[in-house]
């Protein structure tokens, strides 16, 4: 099961304040499908916020030449 936290838990997470995590949602850096949003309350999953933010390349071997 997931372990949802609240924008100051996402903040603390990234270790920025909690209206930068603000901005962040509002702009689209945290993708939709990874938090809850009932009202005006938000709960975000990290560890998929983890795995959406990773870099889609990562762990592939690429070619230098």
């Amino acid at each position: 099961m997931a372990n949802y936290v609240s924008i100051q838990g996402l903040a603390d997470h990234f270790k920025v304040h909690k209206s930068t995590a603000w901005v962040w949602v509002h702009a689209g850096v945290i993708p939709e499908d990874t938090y809850i949003k009932v009202h005006n309350t938000y709960r975000f999953d990290l560890d998929r916020i983890d795995a959406a933010m990773l870099p889609q390349h990562e762990g592939k071997e690429t070619k230098d030449e």
